[in-house]
């Protein structure tokens, strides 16, 4: 019973062999990439919000 579980690690570490992992360089320019488009998603979404409560309050408000 166990043995299709360590068959499963044994093909499992060997398809990790096979894989081409990211330099640490290119982790952190894209964790930055990542994080800057957030931050600037988030600032636009925020404005827009802020933008849209003031219209709409100065609609509804006589």
């Amino acid at each position: 019973m166990a043995n299709w579980l360590v068959k499963y690690f044994k093909e499992s570490y060997e398809e990790l062999k096979k894989v081409s992992w990211p330099s640490r360089k290119d982790t952190v320019r894209d964790t930055l990439v990542v994080i800057g488009v957030s931050l600037g998603v988030a600032i636009f979404l925020s404005l827009l919000d802020l933008g849209l409560t003031f219209g709409l309050e100065k609609i509804i408000q006589p």
